[in-house]
């Protein structure tokens, strides 16, 4: 079974509010004004300049594997 990326989220509470995620998303996915919020529909499941580009780490992507979601581990 394969795991896909289903979806991107912002942490608040690690985003620095630079938005540098903006300017580098080619298909402009990530919305110019605070709180930056994300337009999945948009996003290349491939891509990962935001999450890449991103000092704080503030961004991370969600997988699903079939039926269940994979979230990030908790530190």
């Amino acid at each position: 079974m394969m795991i896909i990326r289903d979806h991107l989220i912002r942490h608040p509470d690690r985003c620095t509010h630079q938005a540098i995620c903006v300017p580098i998303c080619p298909t402009g996915a990530w919305l110019s004004t605070p709180p930056f919020k994300f337009d999945s529909s948009r996003c290349l499941e491939s891509c990962r300049l935001c999450l890449d580009a991103c000092p704080s780490q503030a961004i991370y992507g969600v997988f699903r594997k079939g039926e269940k979601m994979l979230e990030p581990q908790k530190k």
